[in-house]
């Protein structure tokens, strides 16, 4: 295949805000370059061997010349890759885009630009405030405040509505600015702060007293809005949008170690709780390396009274080879449940089955110590993980008398590689909590990265808690990574967010 560079825009900073166009090409890229204020979540979206290279630009910080972005895209244009120059906002709007098409067209390089919304349009609008109105403003100019001494001030102190991007170290001039050049005072005016994401906060004031509100703030990113249509804000905006609360995890990036495909529940809860959330799957569940001793097991279901299940996994793995197998839900009808933990009975519940007996501490362990009905004698088939797992449970139900059949339902294995939008942020230092739903997840997680970063792993996660979901978790993290900085009282995922909840609001 031969090489393509897409000029993308990333929208004003949400994944919600990314085009159907910009998703396609992400998930065929083998080279991402790309911008500061994309959000990470972005890079959840990149195949697992996508290379990511950050080149974002932040005012007074150090950032990679211009230069060198041209190289690096037709560098890996003439490879043969599919790569993908990743912008904030669109990609044209006060962006470095016309240059880089100039570069690439010299060395004959292929490429496509692809829109995206920029942050002057949506952060207005997704802070109820509209930059046209019949009465109020029939036109609106944005401009970059980056260069002050450019502008033509007498002709923007004329416009109805005005939007300013790259404007937050220079607010105090800009009102000064405005007002020397005929605008009044008691003009409205509104500073958007990280627009769409959960941390977006909004000040409201006029080129009188906005400087004064914003003081000691750091503002950078903001969008800049002046005009009347900023007093339209108090009747078009949703009432929820008036309380300004912040989401306790509003600032926080969180990577979650749970297999692909698992961590949609958990990412939802913390989501809503403001997080921005990074996936680095830690495990890969596939079917065990042999079904004999499960298939022995579904032909011989009589000789059974309890079936034991203590996790999603289990349920869905053994579900889906007894129907694999010919046989239907009718040949457990005589079979009593176990399960441990209240989703892994939603999962059966969800599969038609309700469960016996749940524990009321999530914890195998507690399966034994409060079983309903004397185990001497009983017979018991338990379905789980190959490898692995613990044999506390096996050996408690075999020291109170009973007979249990443990059979292989599936494999759980440490991926290949870190994903690549976990890649990048463990890279930039932007983690601030990685949670751990399991034993498994740590001891995979330290395998990955010491394979990634090799002896100096550990220096990449000074700084960062580690959260546990419970005693075992924590105890595999005190060996494997020498800490723990938050536990679940309840051990369960929803335990584990209001462990994270507090953590994040002391």
């Amino acid at each position: 295949m031969s090489g393509k560079v897409y000029l993308l825009g990333a929208g004003p900073g949400s994944v919600d805000y990314l085009t159907v166009r910009g998703q396609q090409v992400l998930h065929q890229a083998d080279s991402l370059v790309y911008d500061a204020l994309v959000d990470v979540r972005l890079l959840s979206q990149l195949p697992p061997t996508c290379e990511t290279l950050h080149v974002g630009k932040r005012g007074g910080q150090a950032s990679t010349p211009q230069r060198e972005i041209n190289q690096l895209l037709v560098e890996r244009c003439q490879r043969g890759n599919q790569v993908v120059r990743l912008k904030s906002g669109d990609p044209f709007i006060f962006g470095r885009a016309a240059g880089e098409i100039q570069a690439l067209k010299a060395a004959n390089c292929d490429f496509e630009v692809i829109p995206g919304v920029s942050s002057a349009l949506a952060a207005p609008l997704l802070s109820a405030i509209p930059l046209t109105d019949p009465a109020l403003s029939h036109g609106f100019g944005v401009f970059t405040a980056h260069n002050l001494p450019t502008l033509d001030w007498a002709t923007l102190a004329n416009l109805e509505t005005l939007v300013l991007l790259m404007g937050g170290r220079h607010l105090g001039e800009i009102c000064y600015q405005l007002q020397s050049h005929g605008c009044h005072g008691d003009t409205p005016v509104a500073v958007i702060q990280w627009a769409s994401q959960p941390q977006q906060r909004l000040w409201q004031g006029t080129l009188l007293t906005i400087a004064q509100m914003t003081k000691g703030e750091r503002l950078s990113p903001c969008i800049i809005v002046i005009g009347e249509v900023v007093r339209l804000r108090e009747f078009l905006r949703f009432p929820k949008a008036a309380a300004g609360e912040p989401l306790p995890l509003a600032d926080k990036i969180i990577l979650v170690t749970r297999a692909t495909g698992q961590s949609s529940a958990f990412t939802t809860l913390l989501v809503k709780q403001g997080a921005t959330v990074v996936d680095m799957p830690a495990l890969e569940i596939r079917p065990p390396s042999s079904w004999a001793a499960l298939d022995q097991a579904l032909g011989n279901f009589q000789q059974f009274d309890w079936l034991v299940l203590t996790s999603a996994n289990a349920v869905n793995f053994f579900l889906d080879r007894l129907l694999a197998q010919g046989y239907d839900l009718r040949q457990l009808a005589h079979l009593k449940l176990a399960v441990v933990g209240k989703k892994t009975a939603k999962v059966l519940a969800e599969r038609g089955l309700n469960a016996d007996f749940i524990p009321n501490n999530y914890v195998a362990d507690a399966l034994v110590e409060s079983f309903p009905v004397p185990l001497m004698g009983l017979r018991l088939l338990f379905p789980r993980v190959e490898t692995g797992g613990r044999d506390v449970l096996v050996k408690e139900f075999s020291l109170q008398g009973a007979t249990i059949t443990e059979v292989a339902a599936y494999e759980s294995g440490c991926p290949g590689a870190i994903a690549a939008g976990a890649l990048a942020v463990l890279q930039q230092g932007q983690v601030d909590a990685i949670t751990f739903a399991s034993s498994k997840t740590v001891r995979h997680f330290k395998q990955l990265m010491a394979a990634q970063f090799g002896d100096k792993w550990m220096a990449m996660i000074e700084g960062v808690a580690i959260a546990s979901i419970g005693p075992q978790t924590t105890q595999t993290c005190h060996e494997a990574l020498g800490r723990v900085d938050i536990e679940a009282t309840t051990y369960t995922l929803d335990g584990l967010t209001d462990a994270l909840m507090r953590w994040a609001t002391p």
